[in-house]
């Protein structure tokens, strides 16, 4: 791994669940890590629900847009963390992969992205300890 960590996060629309990891990620650790999020079958917009879900803990995730995954984008990233979206990612060797099994909130009302949000949240932070040593940021 670099000096500077990078994470893809990755879900079937890049439309939720990757989008608010990476919104996570970009306020809990700032500029000590990049951050990346595509989707497999990416969708036309970040879907409104998760960024009122976000925006109620003082995130905005609106600048964000669906991005397709592509080849460079696993090659370029130090931590693979996929969400749903199957045996689409490239593997790469020497990669770190994990699968997070969450709840799609696509269609979903605000009260269960709030718990998709909350517990993204959780392993956003438990992953970032993990890359750092426990090392503070300005978002914690």
């Amino acid at each position: 791994m670099t000096s500077k960590p990078s994470v893809l996060f990755v879900c079937v629309h890049n439309a939720g669940r990757s989008q608010m990891a990476a919104g996570w990620l970009h306020h809990l650790a700032g500029d000590a890590v990049e951050v990346r999020s595509a989707g497999s079958e990416p969708a036309d917009q970040i879907n409104p629900v998760a960024v009122e879900a976000m925006a109620e803990v003082g995130i905005d995730i609106t600048a964000g847009r669906p991005k397709e995954l592509d080849y460079d984008a696993v090659r370029d990233s130090d931590v693979v963390i996929t969400m749903g979206c199957g045996d689409t990612c490239p593997v790469f060797p020497g990669k770190r992969y994990e699968d997070w099994q969450l709840t799609d909130p696509a269609g979903q009302p605000l009260d269960v992205v709030r718990t998709v949000r909350d517990d993204i949240r959780d392993r956003v932070q438990a992953l970032l300890d993990d890359l750092t040593g426990g090392v503070r940021f300005r978002g914690r």
